[in-house]
């Protein structure tokens, strides 16, 4: 009974500090884009997977990579980077 009431008290501990994902709406993403040197639109979050912050860009410089990672950590999101799109019809 004991290791369950010790059990019981770490769950309860570690749900404490988990903190659901919220949905940022376009006008925060943009101003977090342009503050980090992108355009507005290259940073999204998708409903399905709002702990996922995308930012969408081809050849992201590493300072403009970092602004993300830390805004991103510091709102409980995980930075995703998306690169290299090929787009149909763009040529080869």
């Amino acid at each position: 009974m004991r290791h369950l009431r010790a059990s019981a008290a770490i769950a309860l501990a570690l749900s404490a500090c988990a903190t659901p994902a919220r949905m940022h709406d376009e006008a925060q993403l943009n101003m977090v884009a342009t503050g980090c040197g992108l355009a507005l639109g290259e940073l999204i979050q998708d409903e399905s997977e709002k702990k996922l912050l995308l930012m969408i860009r081809q050849e992201p410089r590493a300072d403009q990579r970092l602004c993300v990672a830390k805004w991103a950590r510091k709102n409980g999101l995980r930075a995703v980077f998306v690169e290299n799109i090929q787009f149909p019809g763009g040529g080869s």
